[in-house]
């Protein structure tokens, strides 16, 4: 059973294995953003705290940074993202994710929402 759990600025962590989760942007801030044209991942080994900007996304309507919704070090990256970045808006929270983390706090995923939470937070920003 996976479990995603979401931030404020509109991030997602989905617990993959262990302490290994795969983290992007929601569908919610991909259609904020508009057309994506470039994204900016961290390379592997990097480590981040929660809240730290670990990527970078390009539109046609402005650059926005991506915070890590936890603490931990970058295991692998979506490379595809390169060549790709509308993965991002055509897939934002299955195939345009970003990066994976080794979480260094599994525990911080227990202060991000659930599905419903987020759900719940962005009806109200609409």
């Amino acid at each position: 059973m996976t479990i995603t759990r979401y931030t404020e600025d509109h991030e997602w962590a989905t617990v993959e294995a262990d302490d290994i989760v795969t983290v992007g942007i929601t569908d919610f801030a991909q259609s904020q953003l508009g057309d994506i044209v470039y994204v900016e991942l961290p390379g592997v080994g990097d480590e981040f705290q929660a809240g730290d900007e670990f990527a970078n996304v390009e539109s046609v309507k402005a650059a926005s940074d991506v915070k890590a919704p936890v603490s931990g070090s970058v295991v692998e990256i979506n490379e595809t993202l390169a060549d790709t970045p509308e993965l991002v808006n055509e897939s934002p929270e299955d195939n345009g994710w970003f990066c994976k983390f080794q979480l260094s706090d599994p525990s911080q995923l227990d202060s991000l929402m659930d599905n419903e939470q987020y759900e719940d937070f962005i009806s109200e920003l609409e």
